[in-house]
């Protein structure tokens, strides 16, 4: 079952997703499969911002391709407005594709080398239909000017090895929202920058969100981030959503031991605290080729029920009306 928690039309609506990979051994012989997003359900509305958020290995960047058409689903299906979209179907997804934006992680390995600024914001168009010079060159003006690089004469001829790390990423933002998107998915987008670079690079993407009522899928492992840039959290483990809410209600009353462990190993600024040591689950993330029966989290859990969370996946108790979670720890939620 997918949420629409009655917020508004639904622009992006995943139902139970499944995106597996068949492991190969010894020439066409096929051993297992790696259940990288498994079961996965929610709704996105028009104009909102929601941050996916878990450790790496979890399934959020295979989420995020799935979404974007760049991954062949499994199982379920992924509904843009009222289409259910058809990775065979090459014409819906030229359509689809310039519906959406893409911000990848790594902005240098993101832009050819080999073109120019202009070149880069210049092909999307080209390949869209964009035939009048002078619109393309209003767009490209607009949009730089937006990402506050001006003079935007001076970066139109270079290539991105003439630009800094935090430049090279807003042309990725620029090349993003060029075609004017209804949704963006932003792919750890500030992960690689400098964190005196980070915050500019979040209020840019957080201010062209709320001017161009786009819908923003933001994909990261830090919670410190996503307060200033969300309305909505959902966290991700073992290729699920186990927990989702309201940004400022699960941050601070957050119900999954996972989500907790995560708010844990938040960095601490104060000083005072640098002896300290953070109280977090040991072990390791589990293998998506071969995760654990019941609830995925439990053999790291220190609340598991030995008996229950070892042997029967949990389902999704409702806390509030914007605030669920998959835990048996709330097997008696109502």
């Amino acid at each position: 079952m997918t949420e629409n928690n009655g917020l508004g039309p639904s622009l992006l609506r995943v139902q139970d997703l499944e995106t597996f990979f068949t492991l190969r051994k010894w020439g066409f012989l096929r051993v297992g499969e790696v259940r990288a997003v498994d079961g996965v359900n929610f709704d996105l509305r028009e104009g909102e911002a929601v941050s996916i958020v878990g450790e790496s290995g979890c399934g959020k960047s295979t989420l995020a391709k799935t979404i974007l058409g760049l991954q062949q689903p499994t199982g379920g299906s992924v509904h843009f407005g009222d289409q259910v979209l058809d990775t065979s179907d090459r014409r819906q997804m030229d359509w689809y594709r310039a519906q959406v934006g893409y911000i990848q992680q790594d902005p240098y390995g993101a832009l050819p080398p080999f073109m120019t600024v202009r070149r880069i914001l210049e092909e999307p168009m080209i390949i869209n239909g964009v035939k009048s010079s002078s619109e393309r060159w209003q767009r490209m003006e607009k949009a730089l000017t937006e990402l506050k690089m001006t003079p935007v004469e001076e970066f139109l001829h270079k290539f991105p090895h003439q630009l800094s790390g935090g430049q090279q990423q807003r042309v990725v933002i620029a090349r993003a929202k060029i075609l004017d998107p209804q949704l963006i998915v932003s792919d750890e987008p500030v992960s690689m920058l400098d964190p005196s670079v980070r915050v500019e690079i979040l209020e840019l993407l957080r201010l062209l969100q709320r001017d161009y009522h786009v819908a923003v899928v933001y994909i990261t492992h830090d919670l410190s981030t996503v307060r200033y840039f969300s309305e909505r959290i959902f966290v991700m483990y073992g290729g699920q959503l186990i927990e989702k809410g309201l940004v400022e209600e699960i941050l601070r009353n957050a119900k999954h031991p996972y989500t907790m462990a995560l708010l844990e190993a938040i960095s601490d600024p104060d000083p005072e605290n640098v002896n300290t040591f953070k109280k977090v689950p040991g072990g390791e993330p589990p293998s998506l080729a071969n995760p654990p029966a019941g609830c995925r989290f439990h053999p790291r859990c220190p609340y598991r029920i030995d008996g229950t969370c070892d042997q029967k996946p949990p389902p999704e108790f409702t806390m509030t009306e914007q605030h669920r979670v998959s835990c048996w720890l709330y097997g008696d939620a109502s």
